[in-house]
């Protein structure tokens, strides 16, 4: 099982990042995404969560009407579109997988996100 974050980096606030992550290793289709992120000093958080059919998407508050997560089943890849960036946005994002069914609770390597002047 694989999941490979990746479009992190340097944004200037206001300026806008989208995330991607690839799975591989278990069926996609079949698994609940989420995003997380860990900002310098903070715990780690959820961000958004997409349902395994994409039908059904949540933001938690302090990033509601900024970010959107989506996916694409045909590619076995979660976004996560961010725009307004802000500062205290600057943190490393997880991608995680949740079987909707039986055992299986993955996790990617993180990119990191700066948002700074």
């Amino acid at each position: 099982v694989q999941l490979v974050e990746s479009g992190g980096g340097l944004v200037q606030p206001g300026g806008s990042l989208r995330l991607s992550c690839v799975a591989s290793g278990f069926t996609f289709s079949s698994a609940v995404m989420s995003w997380y992120r860990q900002g310098p000093g903070k715990e780690r958080e959820w961000v958004a969560g997409a349902s395994n059919t994409g039908g059904t998407t949540n933001t938690a508050d302090s990033v509601k009407g900024r970010f959107t997560i989506s996916r694409d089943n045909a590619k076995n890849t979660v976004y996560l579109q961010m725009n307004s960036l802000k500062p205290e946005d600057t943190a490393v994002y997880y991608c995680r997988a949740r079987r909707v069914f039986g055992a299986g609770d993955y996790w990617g390597q993180g990119t990191q996100v700066t948002v700074s002047s």
